[in-house]
């Protein structure tokens, strides 16, 4: 598909952001701005949501250029530029848009639910605004900026040759244990040399942070960010309750599915560079060579699939929207990040040819369809979908693609061992959802904990969401450092039980495109294509599943995905 960026009706077609002051003038013109007709009230909604593209566009390109290169200081500046200059500027003007936008009379003429919870969403930036918070909120991206920078320049020597963590992950899988226990030991140690450095951020994060709640006016800020996400479906009990439902239902049969994985090894224990390895001493699947095949393999998948998620993803190809290979200096981990004014997102990955990377490719994929979907809704505040939705596009991707998996796994028993991995992936994942969860909730609720007392309650939480099959004597430092590999924690706390509500959502559209796969595709298209204009659970009735984690559900869905590993 063509995707040109369509013509601006208010900021000039040439503008380039170097400085607050070139971006001043858009925010003057809309607060001076006379609006006297509901006419005139959309077509300044349509300025504001054009000025809020653009910028929001300047920033991304800003951060995707950092995270391919951490040590490229040019990208460096420009992003620190915007994070501690332009960005602080934003929020005064921005804030006094959103009161004149709320105070307007028109408003209450729009009376769809598209703009209700576009509303909603203003006024909750309004009771949430504090000039105290400015500068603390750029401190705090840069501390996220330092995490990244940290993380991607953990590199090991094995054999000779430099590599990233992404890329030393495959000998973790090596049918060799002692291949495992050398390539592990060198991660453990390289790790160890930055354990003080995350734990200094993660210390000034938290402070940072409760100093941000308590400034809003909030006794945690864990009650403060559940405000600012817009999280108006569900609340801290049911977060609670989705763990206590986890811890019931998945955890038995995730340690079920270890156990007999351990008596194949013949061991007692794991030890913790055992467990990705395959028991029967299979060599890891290593599904592609390099990024560029990845994501051949994953346009004919999709095209299986559905012919607009592989055209979505011929047209990111041809643009020069994807960076998939990992290499010395990258950030770590993927994500897809939306282009509001294009349309057309940007996939980052860190692919290394192993099995995990094809669930990343088609993970992020989904999200780009989420995208591509949604580019031509009317307001920028529309397609800025919550994450509970935004991660049901990509997980239920995960799962609709798996029919096709033949592209990349040309062996009859490399298939069966991938979706069997999958989905046995997706049990050991819930219970690290709700670890990391249960470990922020606890974090934000007690700012003023130690250091021990964090490593103690990260400690219990292992225990009550793990197998308690692992033997870590010797290496008790990478157990309890093991949340710093959690960039969520780092960077965008509290953004991670969306995985868990998601991937429920997601099994749903999985078992409903077994018995009708087209219905379920095109019910699941129909979902995404609102974007925000309803709010999740008419999202979720639409994609044909409910927002739904309750224990009798959770239940249900372990026992589905049971019988669909005895199927495999």
């Amino acid at each position: 598909m063509k995707v040109n960026r369509k013509p601006r009706i208010f900021i000039a077609e040439d503008l380039k952001i170097e400085k607050w002051e070139d971006v001043q003038p858009y925010f003057e013109t809309l607060l001076s701005e006379e609006i006297d007709s509901l006419d005139a009230f959309k077509l300044w909604l349509a300025k504001n949501s054009e000025l809020e593209a653009v910028l929001e566009e300047d920033m991304a390109w800003r951060y995707i250029n950092m995270t391919i290169d951490t040590t490229n200081e040019s990208a460096d500046k420009a992003y620190k530029t915007f994070v501690t200059e332009i960005n602080p500027k934003l929020a005064e003007p921005s804030n006094q848009l959103n009161e004149k936008l709320n105070n307007s009379p028109f408003k209450s003429e729009l009376t769809d639910n598209a703009n209700k919870i576009y509303f909603q969403k203003i006024q909750t930036a309004i009771d949430l605004f504090c000039e105290e918070n400015i500068p603390l909120q750029s401190k705090s991206q840069t501390l996220g900026q330092e995490y990244s920078g940290i993380i991607g320049a953990q590199l090991i020597t094995y054999k000779g040759k430099e590599l990233t963590s992404q890329q030393s992950a495959k000998f973790l899988k090596d049918p060799d244990r002692n291949v495992r226990k050398e390539v592990y030991e060198l991660l453990v140690e390289r790790k160890r040399q930055d354990h003080d450095k995350l734990e200094d951020i993660f210390d000034q994060l938290i402070a940072i942070r409760h100093e941000i709640a308590t400034n809003a006016g909030f006794d945690n800020f864990r009650d403060y960010k559940f405000k600012a996400m817009n999280r108006f479906d569900y609340d801290v009990q049911d977060c609670f309750d989705f763990h206590d439902s986890i811890e019931e239902h998945i955890v038995p049969i995730y340690k079920k599915i270890q156990q007999a994985k351990l008596d194949k090894f013949g061991f007692e224990k794991f030890k913790p560079y055992d467990a990705s390895a395959d028991p029967e001493g299979k060599q890891p699947l290593k599904p592609f060579e390099n990024g560029e095949q990845l994501l051949n393999q994953t346009i004919e998948v999709f095209d299986k699939v559905d012919s607009y998620f592989s055209d979505c993803l011929r047209t990111m190809k041809e643009m020069g929207h994807l960076d998939l290979d990992s290499k010395k200096g990258k950030a770590p981990g993927g994500y897809n990040y939306p282009l509001y004014e294009i349309g057309i997102p940007f996939i980052f990955m860190n692919a290394a040819g192993s099995a995990r990377d094809v669930i990343t490719m088609v993970h992020e994929g989904g999200h780009a369809v989420h995208s591509f979907l949604t580019k031509d809704l009317e307001l920028t505040s529309f397609k800025s979908f919550p994450s509970e939705v935004a991660e049901l596009a990509s997980m239920s991707m995960e799962l609709l693609s798996m029919k096709y998996w033949e592209t990349y796994y040309t062996s009859d028993d490399d298939l069966k061992r991938a979706k069997k991995e999958h989905l046995e992936s997706i049990l050991m994942v819930l219970p690290w959802v709700a670890t990391i969860d249960a470990f922020q909730h606890w974090i934000y609720e007690n700012p003023t904990h130690s250091r021990d007392e964090r490593t103690a309650k990260w400690l219990e939480l292992g225990k009550r969401f793990g197998t308690g099959l692992t033997d870590w004597d010797g290496y008790e430092d990478a157990r309890d450092y093991s949340w710093h590999k959690q960039l969520h924690l780092f960077e965008v706390p509290f953004y991670y039980i969306e995985y868990g509500f998601s991937q429920l959502g997601a099994l749903g559209v999985w078992k409903n495109a077994l018995e009708n796969e087209s219905g379920a595709i095109e019910k699941y298209k129909a979902g995404l294509s609102l974007g925000y204009t309803e709010d999740i659970k008419t999202i979720y009735k639409t994609a044909g599943v409910q927002f739904d984690f309750s224990s009798s559900n959770i239940k249900s869905i372990s026992e589905m995905i049971v019988n669909q590993l005895e199927k495999i």
